[in-house]
């Protein structure tokens, strides 16, 4: 007969051949993840359609995933085709004539050593400044490449995720070792932070890519269009944000003797898009989690490393799961135990005394 100590050895050992298993199973699709952390997060935006489709008008699932799939298309993918081509094209154009970036930089370097008599780009510090330029232009080419791979597998993911509707939450719920009540808060917060990072940070960087575009095309900015994908991008920095891009764009103008111009762009980067960033998460308040900067920081930063350019997206996305994960161990091992300990008497003996006589009237 097994004893319990038995039983013990044996139940690690199994879960060591499954964790075993899995990390080969994680090595080996690697590649692939990304499209399935799309695949998800498309499925979490668009399942209330898929089940409006299916238990009000009755549509076959397959033909209400092929619907969902079409607009997905039209109203999310394509316009990031869009984008990632103008991109593409534009990143193409700097590999082939990567001075048309630094030369207004040398330009702006030379009227300031005229007015101050000292100069603020060195040599070195141009070579540094060329260098990181076709770094990065490297890095949008190829990450442009590995993008439409990762398109065609998370659309692969996502028709099987709709046709088999809620058969993953089923799943998590027979699977995970947690409560079910845990596991709806999980379910929620999952939702929340996925509407947070995947709708209102490209919400976000799309409107101040245009509001930015804008102004770069009123005051001649060369490169108008591509100025305004990295003001987009840089949106989803904390704190700083697109002050990143038109603040030494307004510097660049100002110095270049359109004084005009420059306040134009100034007051405007600090009035209409500081302003839409604010409308926007209004507007979005009660769909959006309250994702902490540090957060968002650490996930693009990890997640431009490991994902390329939809790390921008995804990176944060793992990192707030991952702290949904810990709330819930929290809830599930560790609160339990503390909730045992003698609570302290914060309040005064007064207001313990009324709120005892208020409980004993209840």
């Amino acid at each position: 007969m097994e004893t319990n100590q038995e039983h013990k050895i044996n139940k690690y050992f199994f879960l060591g051949i499954i964790a075993i298993f899995g990390l080969m199973l994680l090595y080996s699709l690697l590649e692939f993840f990304t499209a399935f952390l799309g695949a998800v997060m498309f499925y979490v935006l668009s399942k209330p359609l898929m089940e409006l489709l299916i238990k009000r008008f009755h549509w076959k699932k397959s033909l209400a995933a092929a619907l969902i799939l079409l607009i997905s298309f039209f109203i999310v993918l394509l316009p990031i085709l869009f984008i990632g081509g103008l991109l593409y094209k534009e990143a193409s154009l700097i590999s082939i004539n990567p001075a048309s970036i630094y030369e207004p930089l040398k330009q702006l370097n030379t009227e300031i050593e005229k007015k101050f008599h000292f100069s603020i780009l060195s040599g070195q510090t141009l070579s540094n400044i060329q260098q990181i330029t076709t770094q990065g232009v490297s890095f949008i080419l190829n990450s442009s490449l590995n993008f439409f791979s990762s398109i065609t597998m998370m659309y692969f993911f996502l028709y099987f995720l709709l046709i088999n509707i809620n058969r993953l939450e089923a799943a998590i719920v027979f699977y995970l070792p947690f409560r079910r009540t845990l596991i709806e808060l999980f379910g929620k917060e999952l939702v929340a932070q996925t509407i947070s990072n995947s709708l209102g940070m490209p919400l976000i960087a799309v409107v101040h890519g245009l509001l930015s575009y804008l102004a770069y095309k009123i005051c001649g900015l060369p490169e108008a269009g591509f100025w305004g994908i990295i003001t987009g991008f840089a949106s989803v920095i904390p704190l700083v944000g697109t002050g990143l891009v038109w603040i030494p764009a307004s510097i660049y103008l100002l110095f270049m003797h359109q004084t005009g111009y420059g306040i134009f762009l100034l007051s405007w980067g600090v009035i209409v898009i500081g302003l839409s960033d604010n409308l926007i998460r209004f507007l979005l308040a009660k769909k959006m989690a309250d994702v902490h900067p540090v957060v968002t920081v650490l996930g693009i930063i990890m997640g431009l490393r490991y994902f390329g350019i939809t790390g921008l997206i995804f990176g944060p996305l793992l990192i707030s799961y991952f702290i949904i994960l810990l709330q819930i161990y929290y809830s599930e091992y560790q609160k339990p135990a503390n909730d045992k300990r003698k609570k302290r008497n914060i309040l005064p003996d007064y207001l313990n005394f009324s709120m005892n006589k208020k409980n004993k009237k209840q």
